[in-house]
């Protein structure tokens, strides 16, 4: 793993532990989220949620943000995150936050107003209704805080599968929604990257060998526009910015 570009550019990372359960952005989907935002990272409060060892915060305080804070709640991956931002002196800059990121605190210790937030959660928090749930909630707190141009963005897997509805066919949200003009967008980017794999182990123990299918996920956030969803093979990042009138 290593800095894409930047201050830090071409500067190794160290892994993760040994069965860890993080799971480092691709460079290729690293790349192509910093391509959609060029130039939002100057000057810009950065929040990153699961940071794991750093590959997303990193790269945000390497091309220019001026606070970047990295929640990540287990003790051994963040004290390798810790290692990397004193390898990198990037301490002026980014903060290590021990924490749920999906709780209050992580908010409380972040200044206002954020322009980019990245959550990253483990799959199989979103793939269950409660944990989706969750995830969704700390996306609006984090939606209410942004910039006017901010963005939120949160990873989820591809095709989005809930294990207790994925027996049973239904409507693709995401269809819908773009139909409705709510601002909703898929964007399937053709990345030849093999990071995450090409079929999602854990489906198939689901579902066995037929081919996954989404389910009726809802996507939306409250008091955000979006989202407007990337597509890169197994995994998805989806966009959200503050809706107009609401918010600080």
């Amino acid at each position: 793993m290593r800095i894409i570009a930047g201050r830090y550019r071409s500067r190794k990372l160290l892994s993760p532990p040994d069965r860890s359960p993080t799971r480092p952005l691709p460079d290729r989907v690293r790349e192509s989220i910093f391509s959609l935002l060029r130039g939002h990272f100057d000057d810009a409060v950065v929040l990153d949620g699961f940071a794991g060892v750093g590959t997303f915060g990193l790269e945000a305080a390497s091309r220019g943000a001026s606070r970047v804070i990295m929640v990540e709640r287990d003790r051994r991956v963040a004290g390798v995150l810790q290692q990397n931002v004193d390898a990198l002196k990037a301490g002026d800059v980014v903060e290590v936050v021990i924490g749920d990121a999906l709780g209050p605190a992580c908010l409380a210790r972040c200044p206002t107003p954020i322009k980019i937030a990245f959550l990253d959660p483990p799959y199989e928090l979103v793939r269950t209704v409660e944990g989706w749930e969750r995830v969704r909630g700390q996306m609006a707190r984090i939606v209410a805080l942004l910039s006017d141009d901010g963005y939120a963005m949160v990873r989820t897997p591809w095709p989005f599968i809930r294990r207790e509805e994925a027996e049973t066919p239904t409507r693709d949200t995401r269809r819908d929604n773009k139909d409705e003009g709510d601002g909703a967008d898929l964007v399937i980017t053709d990345l030849d990257d093999q990071d995450e794999g090409a079929v999602d182990e854990r489906a198939a123990e689901l579902h066995g060998p037929r081919r996954p299918r989404p389910v009726d996920v809802d996507l939306s956030i409250a008091g955000a526009e979006g989202p407007e969803t990337h597509v890169y093979k197994s995994t998805a990042v989806h966009l959200y910015m503050r809706r107009r009138g609401e918010g600080a």
